[in-house]
């Protein structure tokens, strides 16, 4: 065993009391507040400095030698934190003041009714929302092109905050195992029980660094993370090694298809059944969004509606998150290897409409697949496996995207030039194979995938990683889509 210092979130469903509910929801207002009013800061800055190249770029000054000359400075956490404490507004009764006054109208009167963490922890958000930005923009981030930043609308934008501490005297704790306190809010019930959490501490094994509390569907979640010490396996215990490696052909039709059973006992389990969550709540879902079409905006029939139709995608989303987790654990402690495909996710839930000037086919028939595809969740799978592989001790194997698992004898080797979706048996045209083309794409995938040497995915969410790690080099960058108007200033 090794002891690696990691750190892991843990999710507990909150019971709140009406009391508490309002004061939960007063916090994400005033954080959503605090991330637009760092956000509108910046924005200003940026389209100063727009303004000011332009009118050189209008007098003949070439726009590189422009975008050099003008420097404005784009407001930081520390300048917006210190220009805000001057000017907020207090709703309590100034003593210098007659009863009743309460002096000129300032911004956020109400900000000693909140945390203050939920205020820092915004501005932070919006910091890092802007470097993304920009880092994409300049090519220093890998990864798909980060837009601009947007604000956040109440009612669009997730209820949401995040609530930090001293570590050294503890305000964010467990009471017992039914109870979280928290900055402000005080002690609030939790719905599922703490005992794990709660005994790690009680041990010195964790610590409690910050927790981010949110609404999702009808409840509200508290996601507290923590800085553990975990003991990862050196090598698989003797029952993975006993059980070898296993290749895992993710699909709609099964959500996978392994190259053997999960269960030795059981051959059925060789083909994972599909839920297929978002068609069992198809029905339900579509009379949810119908009724809420029909209401009208800035109503308190559309808040409910829109609610309703929330509860039902939140659902779905919980389901699907169940038997994802459930799958994952069980491939990575039952087997030494777990091989699965490259799959380009984004590629293959592309929309088929196409354009004006060439428009796409069967778009309809496409659009479904796309929600099969996302509903059965292969990225999410993927990502999951990349850490609980290294929790259990086995290994992620990956097979290269463009390798032919499906179109290529198990038995033989030899490639089909071509194998349509309608075909679910593959017959070998060289050796009389006949086998289910799921289970002969595994097969395929266990023999050739391959350890990579250096994961992509190695800081997945709660993924162990080293202290010294940075950020993971991809060879290509792209560049990243800039703002609507165009440019960007200098980080000063």
């Amino acid at each position: 065993m090794t002891q690696v210092e990691t750190l892991r979130a843990y999710k507990f469903a909150l019971d709140p009391t009406a009391a508490q509910l309002a004061d939960l929801a007063r916090h994400a207002g005033a954080a959503r507040w605090a991330f637009n009013h760092a956000l509108g800061s910046k924005v200003a800055a940026h389209r100063q400095w727009r303004a000011a190249v332009d009118a050189l770029v209008a007098g003949g000054m070439p726009e590189p030698q422009a975008r050099k000359a003008v420097k404005v400075p784009v407001p930081g956490n520390q300048a917006i934190k210190k220009t805000l404490n001057g000017l907020k507004g207090d709703s309590r009764s100034d003593p210098a003041l007659p009863d009743g006054f309460h002096g000129p109208p300032r911004p956020c009167p109400w900000w000693h009714e909140v945390s203050t963490y939920a205020f820092q922890s915004a501005f932070i958000d919006a910091d890092r929302a802007w470097g993304n930005w920009l880092d994409s923009l300049t090519g220093r981030r890998a990864g798909g092109p980060v837009g601009y930043p947007r604000f956040k609308r109440k009612g669009r934008a997730r209820d949401s905050f995040r609530l930090h501490h001293d570590v050294k005297k503890p305000t964010i704790r467990l009471d017992g195992y039914r109870r979280l306190q928290l900055p402000r809010l005080g002690s609030i019930r939790v719905h599922d029980s703490g005992k794990r959490l709660a005994r790690l501490i009680a041990k010195g094994h964790a610590v409690i660094q910050s927790v981010t509390v949110f609404r999702g569907g009808n409840r509200w979640y508290a996601s507290v993370l923590a800085k553990v010490q975990q003991d990862i396996p050196d090598k698989p215990t003797r029952a993975q090694t006993g059980r070898g490696t296993v290749g895992v052909d993710w699909g709609i039709k099964h959500l996978a298809t392994l190259s053997q059973p999960l269960d030795p006992a059981d051959p059925a389990t060789l083909h994972v059944a599909n839920p297929r969550h978002l068609d069992a709540w198809n029905r339900q879902l579509a009379t949810a969004q119908r009724a809420l079409s029909r209401t009208e905006r800035g109503s308190k029939r559309r808040a409910k509606a829109a609610r309703r139709v929330g509860a039902i995608q939140h659902r779905i989303a919980q389901r699907r998150a169940t038997t994802v987790h459930l799958l994952t654990k069980r491939l990575a402690t039952g087997f030494a290897t777990v091989a699965v495909e490259d799959l380009n996710v984004r590629g293959m839930s592309a929309s088929a409409r196409g354009t004006v000037e060439q428009p796409g086919s069967r778009v309809r028939q496409k659009a479904g697949l796309n929600r099969g595809i996302l509903d059965a969740a292969p990225g999410e799978l993927r990502r999951q496996l990349t850490y609980k592989t290294s929790w259990y001790g086995s290994t992620l194997a990956v097979l290269d995207r463009w390798h032919p698992s499906s179109k290529t004898c198990s038995s033989c080797g030899t490639a089909k030039p071509k194998l349509t979706l309608s075909e679910r048996v593959f017959t070998c045209t060289t050796c009389g194979l006949t086998i289910d083309r799921d289970h002969n794409a595994a097969v395929n995938i266990a023999r050739h995938a391959v350890v990579p040497l250096v994961e992509g995915d190695a800081n997945a969410r709660r993924s162990p990683r080293p202290a010294d790690a940075g950020r993971d080099g991809h060879a290509e960058r792209q560049k990243r889509e800039g703002p609507p108007p165009g440019g960007s200033p200098r980080r000063e």
